[in-house]
């Protein structure tokens, strides 16, 4: 009878977990993992870690189940960095591997090894281990799986030396149950929802948890029953709630001062399934306005631990939404109109009109983009120069159909298109994905296009390209920090990088050619990359 190995205990383990796709890009110290690589698994070569990790990220939102990454030891764990942290505050469940060198050499010390493995990775992720033996191996990815799934979701990290996977295994692998949410204190719900119902002028906050946990109706429910107004949280990386809903004011600023006089006038604000508060810019001012009582409700600790204001409940933000609406009181009507903000989610508004109309404007475009898309489009967004353009342009009216980084690392949401648009094939939802990533982010993570080729993702990347770092104009207005280099791109041609890696590559300098060029997108196997040059304009950060 044949010896089980760990190799085999590993993957028979995965199957029963329902994870069968392993994203990655190989290295030596994984060969001996993928070694005789099962028929029924499915490798998506990613070629670069931190690419193969926003893959894995986009995917594992997109299908709410952990993902499995393999990237190369310490040198690939390196590369990995931006998007684990990235995928730590989108609170995406992924497994994280990586080899290490063989164990008769780690006192040694060998060329690539991971030295402290269990330290490389923190604090980006809520578990890292090396298992002290081989046999352990199979209960340690067990482990790493209820510590990814567990709330607060969030990656983890697991080193395994080449030399164990043709080991002997001690046994089966255990399979467990693992619960994924946990339900607020009653009393305190009781408590809150007294507040909510006591106060005159009540809003909500409500955050991307809400988006998670397909929380939609039940946050409908509970702001029509209050009649209250809905904020979105700061950079909120999901939609919590449609933006075209009659109750929706908008997106809150990302800087305190701000911030407070967005909320002036309310008596009662309650956070649901967001930190308090995202913020960036520092701008002097309180962080909430006189008299107003905040309340919060997360399942994520270190958020309540960390909130400057506020009482906090712990507890899933779905099941808070359900609990609040059964006790609070019905309202009529909220105590004021709703005042809408024209920039949508956006932490700030579109920038001003350029002066000359050499190119189109990054507001006409959005709107053009808008409407030559299907309604159920998924939009994914990494163009920070153009938020505000693009929120006006572009309201989320359904769920899970627009995605972002939490972390504001660029070089996220190229790699994690492709995982949601694979995730989309995959679930038979087959939407269009739609990814307008500006020209400076689109370089942090273009090899990602080669894997999008690979897998024929209908995937539209849409560079709005205005030659340079507007976001970064905008701090250094702010900051006062004039003179400051580096801060321009030009001469970057995309039509020629997409044929490099085998997408298509249209370049669109008008709206007619604009909506032609996505026609043709929308009915295309692979992907395709469109360039628009856009006016130049600086936004205001705030």
């Amino acid at each position: 009878m044949p010896v089980m190995t760990i190799r085999d205990a590993t993957f028979q383990l995965l199957r029963d977990l329902g994870i069968t796709t392993v994203f990655g890009n190989p290295g030596s110290t994984e060969e001996t993992f993928l070694k005789d690589f099962p028929e029924d698994f499915r490798y998506i070569q990613v070629l670069q870690e931190a690419s193969a990790v926003g893959a894995a990220d986009g995917y594992a939102q997109a299908v709410r189940k952990p993902a499995l990454v393999n990237v190369h030891t310490s040198a690939g764990l390196g590369n990995a960095m931006s998007n684990i942290m990235s995928a730590a505050q989108n609170k995406t469940p992924l497994i994280i591997t990586a080899g290490n060198q063989t164990r008769e050499m780690l006192l040694m010390e060998p060329w690539l090894t991971n030295v402290e493995p269990s330290i490389m990775p923190r604090p980006w992720v809520k578990w890292s281990y090396e298992p002290v033996r081989a046999e352990d191996v199979p209960a340690a990815f067990m482990r790493a799986y209820a510590m990814a799934m567990q709330p607060p979701a969030g990656p983890v990290f697991l080193s395994i030396p080449l030399d164990d996977w043709d080991k002997p295994a001690i046994g089966s692998p255990v399979v467990r149950s693992v619960a994924s949410r946990i339900a607020p204190d009653p009393a305190g719900v009781a408590q809150f929802a007294e507040f909510l119902s006591k106060a005159k002028n009540p809003a909500l906050v409500y955050g991307s948890a809400i988006a998670r946990g397909e929380g939609w109706p039940q946050a409908i429910a509970l702001a029509e029953k209050l009649q209250a107004h809905v904020f979105a949280a700061p950079v909120s990386e999901r939609a919590p709630f449609p933006e075209t809903h009659p109750l929706y004011s908008g997106g809150l600023p990302f800087a305190t001062g701000p911030l407070a006089k967005k909320l002036e006038g309310y008596d009662l604000v309650i956070v649901i399934g967001a930190p308090i508060f995202r913020y960036y810019p520092y701008v002097a001012g309180p962080y909430l306005p006189h008299g107003l009582k905040l309340l919060h409700i997360t399942d994520d600790p270190s958020e309540t631990g960390r909130a400057p204001v506020g009482d906090s409940l712990l507890g899933d933000a779905v099941l808070a939404l359900d609990a609040l609406t059964k006790l609070v009181k019905a309202r009529a009507a909220p105590a004021k109109p709703v005042t809408k903000q024209p920039h949508g989610a956006a932490p700030h508004p579109a920038a001003a009109p350029a002066e000359t109309a050499d190119s189109i404007g990054a507001l006409e475009l959005f709107r053009t983009l808008r409407a030559a898309t299907p309604d159920e489009t998924i939009l994914v967004e990494e163009s920070p120069s153009n938020l505000g353009e693009l929120h006006t342009a572009w309201p989320v009216e359904r769920p899970d159909a627009f995605y972002t980084s939490a972390g504001g690392s660029l070089g996220w949401s190229l790699p994690a298109s492709v995982g949601i648009a694979l995730a989309e094939r995959d679930s038979g939802r087959n939407r269009p994905v739609l990814a307008i990533i500006g020209d400076g982010s689109f370089q942090y993570a273009i090899q990602g296009l080669w894997t999008a080729v690979r897998q024929q993702l209908p995937i539209v990347f849409v560079v709005p390209c205005n030659g340079q770092y507007a976001i970064l104009k905008s701090f250094a207005a702010l900051e006062e920090t004039p003179g400051v280099p580096g801060l321009d791109i030009p001469d970057i041609d995309f039509v020629a990088l997409a044929a490099g890696y085998g997408a298509t590559g249209v370049r669109a300098t008008t709206l007619k050619d604009v909506r032609t060029a996505i026609a043709s997108a929308l009915g295309r196997k692979g992907p395709t990359v469109l360039e628009v040059p856009i006016a130049p304009t600086i936004p205001p950060l705030l």
